[in-house]
Formats: structure tokens, C-alpha cells, sequence
């Protein structure tokens, strides 16, 4: 009876240990995300329910105190929310920032799987070298980068004059602010976000499944459909949402290479922050944004678990 006590005990001891330690573990991450996510999107939440005022802060409180201060009345301005809904502006900067951030998204997919597949199937030796050369854009500034892109495509630039010099056009052609421009960008600048997520389920893949498929008649499109396609589900949905969450937001490349037609979220959100000093509009705009991108994520997540 006691030797069972004492398993019991040493039982519980074990489990108590392994929980604390799991905590701990998970505690990190928790107070990493309550101090720089939670804590501002409450800040910006409580903004948005505020009037805008010539003041330092530049918005009022939501508790308005009697004379003698001592009853406070919450005062919530939904004025902020139904202006983004009656004002066509906004909707648009929506419109046009999603628009914008899932054309790229897919343009980058198109671009990165072949490369993520590629340094997959090659030699340990080469692997090395070519997710080296994916790494490398971030060893300089990303504002250096969108900089280095204003003069390869402006009027003047290398781009022009080799077009130019090899008979392909007979004028510069005008790439600097325009929509193309912010394209390429977004492409260069979130191209490294696709490919190794792909590259980490491409290179785990079985290839014996492929030789199986092709010894069965499969053709090489067939096989890649059934076969390399699905088990490539999982990066294709982290590479996607890699790229397209920041190029929504984006800001930089569409203010530098972009023109005055080209509205993005971003942009709107610089302008109402620091132009116009409306701090509860733009924080509405911001929280409308956040869960414009967060509840798709929330539902692709939901059903990627129960395909699983």
C-alpha cells in the first residue's frame, strides 16, 4: 500500500515538474505578445472611441468627470467608425491595399516555389549556397533596397538606358511612381518570405511518393497536382500570409515608388497620424484594418485544421 503511495507521489511530482516547466516555457511568448500587441492594440482601441482636440495628447478621454470629479461618465465616439463607412475614401484605400497585397502575393508564390524547389531537390553543398543567396537582401537596410530600386527605375536609370541601347524602345519608359513600381517592390522586398517556408515543406517531401506516382503512369503535371501540390499546402499558407499581412500595411515602397494614385492603407494611416494629427480616426482605420486581416486568418486556419 505504501509502495503505491510513494508511485502515486512520484507520479504527481513528475507531472507538477513537467507543467511548471511547460508554463514557464509558454509564459515567454505570452508576455512577449501582452507587452508590444496587446497592450498597444488596447491603447489604440481606447483612441478610437475618442474625439479628436488641440491638445497634447491630441484626442480627449473616454471618461468625462463631473465638477467636483467625482463621477466619471463613459463617453464612446462611434463617429470615428461610421466616417471610414460613409466616406467612399477609405473603402477604397481598402479595396485598393488588398488588391495590391494579393496580386503580389501571388505573383511571389509563382516566383518562389519554382526557386523553393529547386534549392529542395539540390545537393547539400549547393542548398547551403543558395539559401545563402536568399538570405542575403537582409544583410542591408530595407530602405536602402526600395532606394536602390527609385534609381535602376527612374527615367535615367540602368533599366531605361539598357532598353534603350539595345533597340527595344526608343524612349525611357516610365516606371518610377506607378503601380507596376509598387509591385515589383513588394515582390522583391517579401520574395525571401515565400521561399523558405517552401523551401522547409519542400524539402521534407518524400520524392519516393513522386517515383510511386510515375512508375503508375502518372504524367510529370499529374503527379505534381496530386502529389507535390498538397504536401506543400502548409508553407504555400505561411509563405501567403508572410507576405501578404505586411504588404497590406505597407507603407515605404508605396510612398517611394509608388505615385499620388497609388492608395494603400499604409499610406492613409502616415497621413491621419501625422499629417492631419486625427489620432481616433486613424486608430479606427488601423483597428478596422486588424480585423479585416485577422478574422480570414482566424477562418483559414480553422479549416486547414480540419483538413488535417
Amino acid at each position: 500500500m505504501m509502495t503505491t503511495k510513494k508511485r502515486k507521489s512520484s507520479i504527481w511530482q513528475l507531472v507538477s515538474s513537467s507543467n511548471i516547466g511547460r508554463l514557464f516555457v509558454i509564459l515567454v511568448p505570452m508576455l512577449w505578445l501582452a507587452a508590444f500587441f496587446f497592450i498597444p492594440f488596447l491603447v489604440v482601441f481606447n483612441i478610437s472611441f475618442t474625439e479628436s482636440a488641440i491638445a497634447v495628447p491630441p484626442y480627449t478621454s473616454i471618461f468625462q468627470w463631473d465638477a467636483t470629479n467625482t463621477y466619471a461618465t463613459l463617453k464612446l465616439n462611434l463617429g470615428n467608425y461610421l466616417f471610414l463607412f460613409e466616406t467612399s475614401f477609405y473603402l477604397d484605400a481598402y479595396l485598393s491595399s488588398i488588391k495590391i497585397a494579393g496580386i503580389s502575393t501571388l505573383i511571389t508564390l509563382l516566383i518562389g516555389f519554382p526557386i523553393a524547389y529547386f534549392i529542395a531537390r539540390s545537393s547539400s553543398t549547393m542548398r547551403a549556397v543558395l539559401l545563402a543567396l536568399v538570405i542575403l537582401p537582409f544583410w542591408t537596410s530595407f530602405l536602402l533596397r526600395v532606394y536602390a530600386w527609385m534609381g535602376l527605375l527612374q527615367k535615367n536609370g540602368l533599366i531605361n538606358e539598357l532598353l534603350v541601347s539595345l533597340g527595344l524602345v526608343q524612349h525611357p519608359v516610365t516606371m518610377l511612381q506607378t503601380d507596376f513600381a509598387v509591385y515589383l517592390g513588394i515582390v522583391y522586398t517579401y520574395l525571401p518570405f515565400m521561399i523558405l517556408p517552401l523551401y522547409t515543406c519542400l524539402e521534407k517531401m518524400d520524392m519516393s511518393l513522386v517515383e510511386a506516382a510515375q512508375d503508375l503512369g502518372a504524367k510529370p503535371y499529374q503527379s505534381f497536382l496530386h502529389i507535390t501540390l498538397p504536401l506543400a499546402k502548409p508553407g504555400i499558407i505561411a509563405g501567403c500570409l508572410l507576405v501578404f499581412i505586411p504588404a497590406v500595411g505597407e507603407f515605404v515602397i508605396p510612398a517611394l515608388l509608388g505615385g499620388s494614385n497609388t492608395l494603400m492603407i499604409g499610406r492613409v494611416l502616415w497621413d491621419e497620424f501625422f499629417l492631419n494629427r486625427d489620432w481616433p480616426l486613424a486608430s479606427a482605420v488601423a483597428i478596422v484594418m486588424l480585423l479585416l486581416l485577422v478574422g480570414p486568418i482566424i477562418l483559414m486556419r480553422k479549416n486547414n485544421k480540419e483538413a488535417l
